[in-house]
């Protein structure tokens, strides 16, 4: 089964991808962390994400594309998979098809997440990671006990440079643009349920697994 999770930054796709990983027994291909850690190995497609990724920019269509595939047919076992932040545009949607037709696939559910700008901004800038051993904190949901360190290491907390306020806003921008057309393009093939993503997690979740037909699950 492949499960497209949808949504602008700051959604809970990530969040939302990893329940669903667990409870369906499907591995989580997430497009941004894996080009974060192309770009942390300075793998050649990680040197050529690293600048959109920096202006809060969509990388190029063939390097994501690249990417999933690689991982889609070699990394995985053939049971599916759900994809958290690909595809972001409606060409990266028509390449998807193309390259699980190949494979004898198909996208079976699409699962779009719809949350207001405003609490898209106030989740994106606040949140902190660890540079050291990688905890994760948000100054609402999940805050230091010492604000700016972490509770773990002790080391100081820094901000992702797409997470900071100019560059939330730019992605925002370019979410609207280019992804929110998958929208319809989903819709019109069938597959797609909109959830309320304002929701508390486990009811956003509660939400997609009722969504979800029967024989997917």
């Amino acid at each position: 089964m492949i499960i497209v999770v949808l949504g602008p930054p700051g959604a809970g796709k990530g969040t939302q991808s990893d329940l669903l990983a667990k409870e369906l027994d499907l591995p989580h291909l997430s497009t941004g962390d894996l080009l974060r850690e192309a770009i942390a190995n300075r793998t050649p497609m990680g040197r050529l994400a690293q600048p959109y990724m920096d202006r809060g920019e969509l990388v190029p269509d063939d390097v994501v594309i690249a990417l999933i595939k690689e991982r889609l047919v070699q990394g995985h076992p053939p049971t599916g998979a759900i994809l958290d932040g690909f595809p972001r545009t409606v060409a990266q949607g028509h390449a998807l098809n193309e390259m699980l037709a190949e494979l004898g696939r198909r996208v079976d559910w699409v699962i779009y997440l719809s949350v207001p700008t405003e609490e898209l901004l106030e989740r994106i800038t606040g949140r902190y990671v660890c540079p050291r051993c990688a905890a994760t904190y948000h100054l609402r949901g999940s805050p230091p006990r010492t604000p700016g360190v972490c509770d773990v290491c002790g080391a100081a907390l820094q901000q992702r440079p797409d997470d900071r306020l100019d560059v939330a806003r730019r992605r925002l921008t370019v979410y609207f643009e280019q992804t929110a057309p998958l929208i319809d393009f989903y819709r019109r093939q069938g597959v797609l349920t909109e959830i309320n993503g304002e929701q508390s997690i486990d009811a956003v979740f509660a939400d997609e697994l009722a969504a979800i037909p029967p024989r997917h699950r």
